[in-house]
């Protein structure tokens, strides 16, 4: 099976935890249909991303890492690659290597999906796939997963990061919406 056909499996067989979730789950789906490119950067304007929500074991804490094109705090994740046969490996490979944490045991189930306009990534739109709106930019359509690291695990700070840190789930360093939301989702998703 081809990361294409995992990613529409997985999304259409996906149980959307509300309304929002299911229109954004809705459109994944949609542009899966219709672009058997959607996996890849080169898919403009939007293509599918993978990330994951690092816990600890306890589910006390989150690690999270400080992005250095974005200047923000975010989860692990990023572009699917082509040696990626699953959604939840890209979203695996993705936190390995950007926390350096060996041993995390990823949940295979998506917890959250997030769209989201990424102005640094691919450069400027063609009109063609801005279809006319010069404010259009490339959006990620980031399917998130949650792992768990192991006890006393040592993390670093990878090329792609500023920063690699441990929060408390509840004193996050960010109030994005989405980021709160895929804490408690994540959580509750593993019954912590």
């Amino acid at each position: 099976m081809s990361l294409h056909a995992d990613a529409s499996r997985v999304l259409a067989d996906w149980n959307a935890p509300g309304a929002a979730q299911r229109e954004l789950q809705e459109r994944y789906v949609s542009v899966l249909a219709a672009r058997p490119d959607a996996m890849t950067r080169a898919c403009r304007p939007d293509h599918l991303t993978a990330s994951t929500l690092v816990l600890s074991a306890d589910g006390s804490s989150v690690l999270l890492t400080l992005h250095a094109k974005a200047q923000a705090w975010f989860q692990f994740g990023g572009h699917c690659e082509p040696g990626d046969a699953t959604l939840a490996d890209a979203a695996l490979r993705e936190a390995r290597e950007e926390s350096g944490l060996a041993g995390l045991v990823l949940d295979p189930v998506p917890v959250q999906l997030s769209e989201h306009a990424v102005p640094f990534c691919g450069g400027p739109l063609t009109d063609a796939e801005s279809g006319g709106d010069p404010g259009r930019q490339v959006h990620h359509l980031d399917v998130r997963f949650v792992a768990v690291a192991p006890e006393g695990a040592a993390h670093a700070v990878s090329e792609e990061s500023l920063d690699v840190r441990w929060w408390p789930a509840d004193a996050l360093p960010t109030q994005d919406e989405d980021m709160v939301e895929l804490v408690a989702l994540a959580k509750a998703r593993l019954g912590l």
